[in-house]
């Protein structure tokens, strides 16, 4: 590609303003770096629009003139989605700037928020109202609502929420030829044609650049209790989650599993957290149970639910958090597993999901095949147990040549993707495909499946400019 001509960035300067343009490479590198030093790009100019209509503009200068669109979020992503490449003939579109309240409205369960919105002031907007914005992950202080969008989030409360695509009513966004389509629309019921916002919630940017959305809110619980149990192995954490969902009527908000590495290394990472039990076990569960009710009911249910666990010899320990406090510190130290792996070692990281039933099958089949490939790696698998998503990422063996054991990342990545592909599953559950699985999925994906995805973007963005060459290629 030809390097974006300096007519056309004055142009697109004169748009946003001097304010809304950064073109220092000092200045640009936030902008073109990935959090994990994964990935490192180029780019001609960062424009902050300030407005739908700014960005409309934009996006017309750059279909006019072929130049190339990396729309950006908080640039929290796992799979650099939203890193420019580094041949530096793309611009960065941040939405950073576009963060309002547009509308609240508790009557029906609604806000209406602008892309650039951080999900934890989404959170707290509702919480003022009244009102709960179920969407946890880890990056919520830093992540906007475009990024969450664009890559369909999952995190902790999946399984009583859903993904992000299940928290989004309606959609204003700005197509590739800069026209606005404005979908903001707040119903639950709208059986009027195809369902044109779900094209673009996972669409990474490729389609077109969400820039507000009608998202849904719920009552905020009046009772919430956390518990912490040792299971004798995944197995048994799935027939808890069965006996969870029973014994408190479905209000089971997480189910997350594990390891008794992450329980080591998390702990020695964050001193202010301890291992609940005196003695060690092999896996931990973490479940917590929300309700509107306030009656006391859920401590019951999570009781109830631990001693059936207990009567059929799933579990070896058990506790309920006696404080707000004490549940906050469960969740720390499933919270904290991400970044504990980074003192264990290398790590080669995978985000697959399973059918549920099948997750212990695919852990130990896993488990068993990489010991042919890495004698000695040692197993780390954690993660939403209860929505069938699991963070497999082995660690390096104890003691070994960390980069050596980088080096075979493609190598494990065919082997741990091959059984995800055999067992019915998805080489990636919540984080996308952006750079790191674009190419591989069309090994997984039937070609069908591919041809209308490529169709799609086609028809859409026929000159590619909208965050070329991620998730899909035309």
């Amino acid at each position: 590609m030809n390097a974006v001509a300096r007519e056309t960035l004055e142009r697109l300067i004169a748009v946003v303003g001097e304010k809304g343009a950064i073109s220092d490479p000092g200045d640009m590198t936030p902008y073109l770096v990935e959090w994990r030093d994964k990935w490192r790009g180029s780019a001609a100019l960062v424009v902050r629009p300030g407005s739908t209509e700014e960005v409309a503009e934009v996006v017309r200068i750059c279909h006019e003139t072929g130049t190339r669109i990396v729309p950006q979020g908080g640039n929290t992503g796992l799979v650099g989605g939203s890193i420019p490449f580094e041949t530096g003939d793309e611009i960065v579109l941040s939405l950073g700037r576009m963060n309002r309240v547009r509308a609240l409205d508790p009557l029906n369960d609604t806000i209406t928020v602008e892309a650039g919105c951080i999900l934890s002031d989404v959170q707290n907007a509702a919480e003022e109202a009244g009102r709960l914005f179920p969407m946890r992950i880890a990056s919520e202080g830093t992540c906007q609502i475009g990024g969450n969008l664009s890559t369909n989030a999952g995190g902790t409360a999946v399984l009583r929420y859903g993904n992000m695509r299940d928290l989004v009513l309606g959609l204003e966004v700005v197509l590739p030829d800069g026209r606005i389509w404005n979908g903001l629309r707040g119903l639950r019921k709208d059986n009027t044609g195809y369902d044109l916002k779900h094209l673009f919630v996972g669409a990474e940017g490729t389609l077109g650049i969400i820039t507000a959305a009608v998202l849904k809110l719920y009552p905020m619980p009046a009772e919430r209790e956390v518990g912490f149990a040792a299971v004798r192995d995944p197995e048994a954490a799935v027939e808890l989650l069965a006996i969870a969902k029973q014994a408190s009527g479905g209000q089971v908000t997480g189910f997350e599993i594990m390891p008794r590495i992450g329980m080591d290394l998390v702990t020695q990472l964050q001193d202010t957290l301890r291992d609940p039990f005196a003695d060690p076990h092999p896996w931990y569960v973490l479940m917590e149970f929300s309700s509107g009710d306030g009656g006391g009911a859920l401590r019951e249910a999570m009781e109830r639910a631990l001693e059936q666990g207990f009567e059929k010899g799933l579990l070896a320990d058990a506790t309920i958090a006696a404080s707000s406090q004490q549940a906050d510190d469960f969740w720390g130290l499933r919270e904290g597993l991400s970044e504990a792996q980074k003192i264990g070692g290398g790590s080669i990281k995978h985000d697959v999901s399973i059918p549920v039933p099948d997750m212990p099958a695919f852990i130990r089949r896993a488990d068993q095949a990489l010991q042919a490939v890495i004698p000695g790696f040692r197993s780390f698998a954690f993660g939403h147990i209860g929505d069938g998503n699991v963070h497999y990422n082995p660690l390096q063996p104890e003691g070994g040549d960390k980069q050596a054991f980088l080096d075979k990342w493609q190598e494990v990545a065919d082997v741990v993707h091959g059984i995800v592909h055999e067992m019915g599953g998805s080489i990636s559950a919540e984080h996308g495909l952006g750079r790191l699985k674009r190419d591989e999925v069309r090994r997984y994906k039937p070609a069908v499946e591919m041809e209308l995805m490529s169709t799609i973007k086609r028809a859409l963005d026929p000159k590619n400019i909208m965050n070329p060459d991620k998730a899909i290629t035309p």
